[in-house]
């Protein structure tokens, strides 16, 4: 895949998690210029209050695990990554558990644990935990998730593209690309394996 296609395909990822939400804020605006029954209309401005949510979180999140989040040496603090995961799982299947305390890490280690705890939620079909603790000195950057949940599975899809040898890829395939080209970017040494009732990744 070369830079191009990389970037339609990623392209492509945001709009298809923005489709869903924006459709649903599209719907209920709807129902509200033609609704007159105020239970009905009660209902609608909910959806729209919801929907409009959960769009905004997304974007907040991949601006930042997809975006260039700030200039170069730029760092982010883990508070803030934090509040970023917790909105995109707000109101979904997967709901998070979160150690580590307030430190500032550099740009692309962020960016990495939010990508890896994307696809931790994405090996989660049926919901469950993503529980994420840093090392023994939270200051160095480094890692481990764990996604705990009914029907927990990794992909061989998912495992060839962390290993950078995915060769076909999509929409939904392409981040979990980008996460490699992280790990690769800063020698994180990023891992991903099976255990029981779940996965873990792991990184640093």
């Amino acid at each position: 895949m070369n830079d191009l296609e990389f970037s339609a395909f990623l392209v492509s990822r945001v709009c298809h998690d923005l489709v869903g939400p924006l459709g649903a804020v599209v719907n209920g605006l709807e129902v509200l210029e033609d609704e007159r029954d105020a239970a009905m209309r009660a209902d609608a401005l909910k959806i729209v209050t919801s929907s409009a949510s959960q769009a905004l979180a997304r974007l907040q999140f991949m601006r930042i695990a997809f975006g260039a989040a700030g200039s170069a040496g730029a760092e982010l603090d883990l508070g803030e990554v934090s509040r970023l995961i917790a909105g995109l799982f707000d109101g979904g299947r997967v709901t998070l558990s979160w150690s580590p305390p307030h430190v500032n890490w550099p740009k692309d280690w962020a960016k990495l644990l939010m990508n890896a705890a994307l696809i931790a939620a994405d090996c989660l079909p049926r919901g469950g935990t993503v529980a994420i603790e840093t090392g023994s000195d939270p200051s160095i950057p480094g890692f481990k998730i764990a996604g705990t949940g009914q029907g927990a599975k990794i992909s061989e899809d998912l495992e060839r593209a962390l290993r950078g040898e995915a060769s076909e890829h999509d929409a939904r395939g392409v981040q979990p690309v980008l996460t490699w080209r992280l790990a690769r970017g800063i020698n994180a040494g990023l891992t991903i394996s099976g255990r029981e009732g779940g996965v873990e990744l792991a990184a640093g």
